[in-house]
């Protein structure tokens, strides 16, 4: 039951805007939480509205004067991306945090985002990557830590570099692994890009272990009709203290890696436990996928062209 009674504490974030996406549920809702409680102005950009108020309901029910608010934000568009960097750029308020949370999870079929590229690559990677280029004057100004979320799936696999979009052969477990990869060598080549160009951006990595999320339960959209026979064990597993994390700790890697004064820059961070499944919070080892900085520079060139934005204050 150790990793139920797992925490961390949220250094006061008053005064400071704090983005998340994907924070209208599960881990990432839980994070938002956290950081309303500690003072930052919470933007949360979302893809359903309805989702996203109920969302704020829930933030406000446990902290009531807490400051937060939607946006519109559909990761797979890369339009919606371009708007909501439009949008914040047009308000000028200075970004603290930014926290890359959101993702989707081995869509039983492949899919395809607007722009023609396979979903998860597309959405996880592809879509964070542009939303990062867009606020880079806003992230800088606000000389801000950004987080990103990836999955100890980028301990497997590795990056298609032939058929980045699964066209030929669609394996969704290792598209998924490649769109974490991708992610993560971004999130390292950004910190060493800031810091060679003077962007005033620290950027690490976080993970959340093993806990019954939302990824993969039933989402008619991704043609995923009930939660998945894994989902199901994991949530069966996590209620009784076995093992896997909770809702809870999950979010708690990537909320120490944002907000705290220990974690840092090219850091990466994930669950303490057994396996590094759950538990508190601590410093992990790079997976060895993500030890290569001549693919962080080629993963980095790739999406600029497949974007068509380029990181310019």
């Amino acid at each position: 039951m150790a990793q139920r009674r797992a925490d961390i504490t949220v250094p006061e974030l008053k005064g400071a805007r704090a983005v998340i996406t994907g924070g209208s549920d599960g881990i990432g809702l839980g994070i938002a939480t956290r950081l309303a409680k500690a003072g930052a102005e919470v933007v949360l950009p979302v893809r359903n509205r309805t989702k996203g108020e109920k969302a704020v309901e829930r933030i406000r029910d446990q902290v009531p004067a807490g400051q937060v608010s939607l946006r519109d934000l559909d990761l797979s568009s890369l339009a919606s991306v371009a708007a909501l960097g439009s949008a914040l750029l047009g308000e000028g308020t200075p970004i603290a945090i930014l926290i890359n949370n959101a993702g989707v999870m081995t869509p039983p079929e492949r899919q395809t985002t607007s722009d023609g590229f396979e979903l998860q690559f597309g959405s996880n990677h592809l879509g964070h990557f542009a939303l990062v280029a867009h606020l880079l004057p806003l992230l800088s100004e606000g000389r801000a830590r950004v987080t990103s979320q990836i999955s100890i799936a980028a301990n497997r696999g590795g990056i298609n570099w032939d058929d980045l979009n699964w066209e030929a052969s669609y394996d969704g477990m290792g598209a998924y692994s490649q769109s974490k990869i991708a992610f993560g060598l971004f999130g390292l080549e950004l910190d060493h890009r800031s810091q060679s160009s003077g962007w005033n951006i620290t950027s690490n990595l976080s993970h959340p272990g093993i806990a019954p999320t939302n990824l993969l339960s039933a989402r008619s959209e991704l043609g995923r009709a009930e939660d998945t026979a894994g989902r199901k064990l994991i949530g069966a597993a996590s209620k009784r203290g076995i093992l896997f994390g909770t809702s809870e700790t999950a979010g708690l890697p990537a909320l120490y890696a944002a907000t705290s004064p220990q974690a840092e820059h090219r850091g990466f961070y994930g669950p303490g436990g057994i396996a590094h499944l759950g538990g508190a919070p601590a410093r992990q080892k790079l997976y060895s996928r993500l030890r290569h900085p001549d693919q962080a520079r080629q993963i980095w060139q790739v999406s600029e062209e497949l974007t068509g934005v380029s990181f310019r204050q």
